[in-house]
This record gives C-alpha cells, structure tokens and sequence, in this order.
C-alpha cells in the first residue's frame, strides 16, 4: 500500500465519523507501509491484495472483530500483522476489541492472553511452544474462530497461517487445524562477510548495514523478520561459514548483532554466529586455538558468556572447520568432536547450540572427494556433546543440481544431524534460471536410507524421530540481499519460501507449498495458478537436463560456476577440475564409485549399496555419479547412452522454451513489471541452456568421435569457440 503521509493521517482523524471505519483508516495510516511501487516483488508472499468481492464478504462477516492482546512485543506483533493483512485482504481491518461481544470475532493468543481460550478448555499445552490451533468456535453464544498457542510465539505463527487461509481462497467456515513445527531449529545461513559482500549472493549486497548499526535499525530488517516467521523459520546466521575474520565476535561488532537481535526477538527468530576457530588466537590474544588447552577452553567460556551479555536469546554457533583453508581442531591433532565439544561446553550453561559442518574438503588430494565426509565424521559418532549437530548437506559433494542423498543421514544413530540445502542457486543458474528447488528438497527428504529397515527416510533422520533425538534442525543457505525483490527473481522468493515450509514440515509436498506460493505471490486465478505450479514443478528437472543430466557433476566454470566448463584439466588439484567428475574418454562416460572404483557405494546400507553397486540397479538419474559407463551402454529408453544424454540436453532446453511461451500467454494475470522481469529471465535462461547444450554436447563429441542422434541439431560453434568464453563479470569471479 502507499505511504499516508502525517498530514494525511491528521485530515483522516478530523474527517472521520463511524469508529469502525476510522479504525482501518487510521490502522493504514500508522502501520509500516510497503514500498510505493507495489509489484516490484518486495512485499514477497505477504502483499495482502483484496479478495474478490464474493470472497472478501464471507470472510467480512467472520471477521467484525479482532481480539489479540498487546502486552509482549509478540503479541503486538501478531496484532499489527492481522490488522495489516486483513486490511489489505478485506478493504477494512476487524473493530478491535478486549472481547468477543458480537459474531465473526477473531480471538488470538493463549490461555494466558486470551481468557475466552481458557474457557474452551483447548488443550494448547499439546502444541509445544510453536504449535497452533485454528478452530470455528462460539463464546459467549457468538459465532468465532480461535486461533491459539501454547505460548505468544505459537499464536504469531497461527495468526500468519490464518492469513494464509485467506490468500489462498479458503472458506472460513469449519475451520478445524492443528500443527506444530517437526524440527526444532529452522535457520538461514548467510553466507555475508562483514564488507557486505555476499559470497555465492545474486541478489546485491548483504542486508547487514554494519555501518550504520547499532544506531539506525533499517525498517528492511523488521519487514526480514516477518517474511521468516511467516513461514516459520526461527534462526539465522548472520555471517559467513567462510568468514576470514573474527572480528564479529568483538564487543563493536557484538553491540550491532544485539541491534538486529532485538528486532527479531519479537518475531521468534535468534541470532547466530560463525566464529572463525582460529579467534582466540586473533582476538584473544592466545598463541593457540587447541581445543583441549584449558587456556583456550577459558577464553572461549568467556566470551561466549560476553555474547549473552549482549543477547541474552542468543542461539549459538556455525562452523566450518579444516575445509577449504578454514582453521580447524585438526591443526593440533585433534578431532572435529574435540573442535565442537569446547564451543558446545560454552554455549551449553545458556542453551546455545554449536552446528559442526561436515562439509570437509581437505588440504591433500583423495581418491574420491564424495567420501570423505563420511570417512571423518561416522567413526565419531557418539563423541559429541548433547548440544552439538553435525551440519551435512543434502549431498556428498557440494549442492550439484543432483546428487544422490549424503550416506552420513543414516550413519550417526547417536548424533542429531542437521540438513543443510542451499536455497542460493550457486550451481542451479544463480538469479536469472527458473529452477524451482522444492522438488530437490523433497526428493532428498524422502529417500530412504534404510538404516533401520524399510521407510527410514532421510526426513525421519531429520526430524529426530529415526534415532529418538530431540535436538533437530534445517539450515539453508540464504539467497537474500538488497535488491528489492530481495532474492535477485520473484521465482527466486519461492526457493526461500520452500525451505521454510519444508523445515516446519519435512514431510510436506513441495507441489503444495508452489501452489501455495503463487496464490499468495501472484493470484487465485486458476488460469494462472494451474500453468505457473507446472512451470515450476518441471523446472529443477530442466535444468537438470541441461546441465547435468544423468548423475553428472560439477561442470561448471572455475571459481564463479558460471557455464558450462566440462573441459578444465589444469588445475592445481585433481578435485578442482570437471574432468575428476566425469571421467569421460573414448570409452565411456561417468566416475566409478562402485566396488571396482572408489567404493563409495559401501557407504549407504547394504540395501542401497547392492542397488548403486549394479549398472543395471542403479536408478539412471545417478547413473553416471556412481559408474562408468560406455557410450553405447542400453537404457532403459532402448537407446544408447549417448543418444540418451544428447535427449535429455535437449528436453532441458525444449523446456526452458516451453516455459517462455507458457509466461508470454499469461501477460494478462500478471502486473507488467513482475512479467517483464520474469520474461527477460526467462529469455537468458533459454539462450544459457542452449550454450550449455551446445557446449557440452561439441566437448563429449571431441572424445567419443560420435555423430548426433538422427534429428538433433549440432552445436551453433565448434567447441574452441566455447572453451575461448571468460567471463570477469561473473558473479563470484575472483580474478577480477
């Protein structure tokens, strides 16, 4: 909505007469206004656009008044967010009330807040201290709707699903819903240095002003807040995993994190931090960061109790340690439980939590570099402390388009692990590719481990309920920054949200969440909404297709990952060049991780570990990440390998042209400036996947010598054409 100006606001207090009326009036004037430029993508998923009008009056009717408590700065911010939605959603927000006195009430909070949700005698307890029911009720003999928690924090995150009923065209009779977060720890990582920088980033600058905390609090930060407790998320880390500094872990640097944490506080979120393991030594002075020297362990006590001092709410600890040049427990012999035990004991006093990363990509050259996660980590299982996760991404290398889910879920019965998705498309075409990431996300959360049987899936490792573990998380890696549209596309906003509803949910369908989103992103319009949802679902495959398909990976550029680069061989390391990943000669294509290779296969259970052992077992969507195959090797399509890998390039790019033409007929369901950006995306994505086609394609030719299947055209250049490209402005290119 636009800005009311105090002048404005002023003549509507004068020129007002029906209280009801002037309540909305006023309630817009004084509410935080959204940006001018309305469908510019900054208000996400939370626009709050009118109902039509048939929908708009039923709602109108059960929704007179408004009873939500305003004691706690989360119950103030529940509030302000129903008065701000419903007067977006309705015309006019509900006559606040202390009481339900009438039909269409709306009461909010809990049995403490709220005495009418007492009387009703709802078991809220049942809920845990994030769940929330929404129920048709009546009190007093008035028809209401109750939407309560066992705590403030509950209430919130029911009141933006009771939001969620409206945007995306419910009734609001026999309202009837429970629900309940299945992980306890939900978290953006940003990957932000204190520059501003953001590594990996395609969407400007980091959000973090530096500069101007503590004193000036950019309202960006609040509107941050609720985007993240809409979907429930309730932790982020605020600086890089990769961070070269301890800096953030100094009383200047400590006095802006307490800033920011105080505007999250009221929207359940907690603040982290990446230590650097190397910071008693830089910041304090030691001449070592062994984690089993007393002096060490008293430094790192200390400042943790500092932190709390600061933020008393605060949550803990990101670490990556002894991977890619970062300081580690390694440096002195020690073990990565020893590395993550000091932290845990710090933080443990204050219920903070240490996340180890897994991510491990050593110094010296491996055999295989999918391995070695689960090489270091599985034989210390059991040795970490009851307030430290292990941190694994969802696969074993590094967040390829696909990968086959990491063998550590599964492995640790006696550690909580954590997942961690990237939600940032480093490897999936940064900002301008539509590559939708819910169906990745749920196809590694529900792969079957088997670690006990049957239906172990990776989600239940998640979730805690495998091994009976309470301490549970999800992290993401954010794709957040200063653009207005906050995510670099609008289709982009729609990975963040995935990653939020999935970490509430690990079981929930990625199908329904897209759905979800474009109602609430777009419109309820079925013209627009059936076409968009399938967009988006086929659009991870696509990419897929044309970048890397059939289990191939990590083809892309040096350094940036910007294109196609299957060829680079000349890198100081075997691990940093494509040609480690695919293996590709005269013979064949693939990296073998099957008995007669790297083994990697004996790192899943035995049930898993048959299947991916097997050429003719192994699903062909892993195919070549776990064999060597020869080009003329039969699919399952009857066609040879080669014909094969060449379809799938070209399905990938027949669809990025599918979906082009599938926006263009959708001009008029969607405002122009939200179309013509996801338009001009779109056209990029189309001529990236046909280099990528093309590319790809002339480099295998070069080593089998093959002719193209009949009916596929050849590649637009020969292939010193696209092994000439560079490209300085690449985001992430650090030769510039």
């Amino acid at each position: 909505m636009l800005a009311i100006t105090a002048t404005a606001g002023e003549r509507l207090r004068r020129t007002c007469r029906r209280a009801a009326a002037c309540a909305a009036l006023l309630l817009a004037a004084a509410a935080p206004a959204l940006p001018a430029q309305a469908e510019d993508g900054y208000a996400l998923w939370l626009r709050y656009k009118p109902l039509p009008a048939q929908q708009a009056e039923a709602w109108r009717a059960a929704a007179a008044q408004l009873v939500v408590a305003d004691a706690t700065p989360t119950q103030r911010a529940t509030r302000e967010e129903l008065q701000r939605g419903l007067a977006g959603l309705l015309g006019a927000a509900p006559e606040p009330s202390p009481a339900a006195t009438r039909d269409g009430a709306i009461v909010v909070g809990t049995p403490v807040s709220q005495p009418a949700i007492a009387r009703l005698g709802l078991d809220t307890a049942a809920l845990g201290d994030e769940g929330y029911l929404i129920r048709s009720v009546e009190i007093d003999g008035h028809a209401a709707t109750v939407v309560a928690g066992h705590s403030d924090l509950g209430a919130l995150y029911g009141a933006f699903r009771f939001l969620r009923l409206l945007q995306t065209g419910q009734a609001p009779a026999g309202l009837d819903l429970r629900d309940a977060p299945r992980v306890k720890l939900r978290l953006l990582n940003h990957w932000d240095n204190l520059n501003r920088h953001v590594e990996r980033g395609y969407a400007g600058e980091s959000i973090w002003d530096w500069h101007k905390l503590p004193d000036y609090l950019d309202p960006r930060y609040t509107d941050y807040a609720r985007a993240n407790a809409s979907i429930g998320i309730n932790g982020t880390v605020l600086n890089n995993v990769s961070s070269d500094t301890a800096d953030v872990l100094t009383a200047p640097y400590l006095e802006k994190v307490a800033a920011l944490a105080g505007v999250f506080r009221a929207w359940g979120i907690r603040v982290y931090l990446v230590p650097r393991f190397s910071a008693p030594i830089e910041i304090g002075g030691l001449k070592t960061a062994d984690p089993l020297d007393p002096q060490v362990r008293r430094w790192w006590r200390d400042k943790v109790d500092e932190i709390y001092r600061y933020v008393p709410d605060f949550g803990g600890f990101l670490v990556k340690a002894n991977s890619e040049g970062q300081p580690g427990a390694q440096d002195y012999g020690r073990s990565h439980a020893d590395g993550a035990n000091v932290l845990a004991d710090a933080l443990a006093p204050h219920g903070g939590v240490v996340f180890w990363r897994a991510f491990v990509y050593k110094s010296e050259n491996r055999d295989d570099r999918a391995r070695q996660g689960y090489d270091e980590f599985v034989p210390l299982d059991g040795e970490f402390h009851r307030n430290a996760m292990v941190q694994v991404k969802n696969g074993p290398i590094d967040f390829q388009p696909r990968e086959p889910f990491h063998p550590l879920f599964g492995a640790m019965p006696k550690t909580p692990l954590a997942m961690e998705f990237q939600i940032t498309k480093e490897y999936l075409g940064f900002a301008t590719h539509l590559a939708y990431l819910g169906p990745m996300y749920e196809e590694t959360l529900r792969a079957d481990t088997y670690a006990r049987g049957k239906g172990s899936t990776v989600a239940k490792v998640v979730d805690g309920s495998l091994f009976g573990h309470e301490l549970t998380a999800m992290a993401g890696v954010a794709n957040i920054g200063t653009d207005r549209n906050w995510s670099g596309s609008i289709f982009d906003q729609a990975n963040w949200y995935a990653f939020g509803r999935l970490a509430w949910d690990p079981q929930a369908s990625s199908r329904d969440i897209a759905e979800d989103w474009v109602r609430m992103t777009f419109s309820n319009d079925p013209a627009l909404v059936e076409p968009v949802v399938g967009m988006m679902m086929r659009s991870h495959q696509a990419v897929v297709d044309y970048m890397t398909p059939l289990g191939l990976a990590h083809l892309m550029g040096t350094g940036h990952h910007y294109g196609p680069a299957p060829w680079v061989a000349d890198l100081d390391r075997p691990e940093w060049n494509p040609v480690y990943y695919h293996r590709a000669d005269a013979g064949g294509i693939g990296f073998e991780r099957g008995p007669g290779g790297s083994n990697a296969v004996a790192q899943y259970a035995a049930p898993l570990a048959r299947e991916f052992a097997d050429v003719a077992s192994t699903p062909e969507p892993f195919l070549l990440w776990f064999h060597h195959v020869p080009w003329d090797h039969r699919m399952k399509s009857g066609r040879p390998l080669w014909d094969e890998l060449v379809a799938h390039y070209d399905r990938g790019v027949d669809e990025v042209k599918a979906m082009r033409a599938t926006w263009r007929g959708l001009g008029g369901h969607v405002d122009a400036e939200r179309h013509a950006q996801v338009a001009a995306f779109l056209a990029i994505q189309q001529k990236e996947a046909q280099w990528w086609r093309d590319a790809s394609i002339a480099y295998w030719q070069s080593l089998n010598g093959l002719p193209l299947p009949a009916g596929h055209a050849p590649p637009a250049h020969k292939l010193d054409y696209y092994e000439s490209l560079s490209f300085p402005f690449a985001p992430g290119n650090h030769s510039r």
